[in-house]
């Protein structure tokens, strides 16, 4: 089956259970315009397959997959470090103040039934080890290499692809 039948499958599925999937998006809060251009693209993929995304709220990785995601009529979810709603991005649907710093990102997993991650630095990594232990799906485009059960894609499309073979 081509990638397209896939999504177009999951999407149909997605629809008639009424399901409705999270799919986490975490990396770098600060990144080049080449790794915000993928984060915008697997927002995009994540809205025309029918997923809610999850990520930080902030900039970079972040902001770029919540463009995404809105500019095809996505919904977005912004789990924010601070206390603050006006923090978030402007392209968050839902910001979700903390108050937790760091200790968002835990949220953000536990929020998410599987997670995209793209190239970050501790903060990334910190978000991978939740991701380990708690045993939630992670497909990465040229991330942390850190463990064997964290799955690999190309590119935006595979990893919303692989995403969403992960959690039916």
């Amino acid at each position: 089956m081509k990638a397209k039948e896939v999504k177009k499958e999951a999407k149909k599925e997605l629809k008639e259970e009424g399901k409705k999937v999270f799919i986490g998006v975490i990396g770098a809060g600060t990144c080049s315009k080449k790794i915000h251009s993928t984060a915008v693209d697997v927002g995009k993929y994540i809205a025309k397959a029918g997923g809610i995304l999850v990520c930080g709220g902030l900039g970079g990785v972040m902001e770029g997959a919540a463009q995404g995601a809105k500019e095809n009529d996505g919904i977005t979810i912004g789990i924010i470090p601070g206390e603050n709603r006006e923090e978030a991005n402007s392209y968050i649907d839902f910001p979700i103040v903390t108050g937790f710093g760091e200790g968002r990102n835990l949220m953000v997993i536990r929020s998410s039934d599987v997670i995209i991650a793209l190239p970050g630095k501790y903060g990334t990594l910190s978000e991978l080890a939740f991701c380990l232990k708690l045993g939630k799906p992670v497909i990465s485009i040229s991330t942390w290499d850190v463990s064997e059960r964290i799955i690999k894609a190309k590119d935006p499309k595979e990893a919303v692809k692989l995403a969403l073979e992960q959690i039916k």
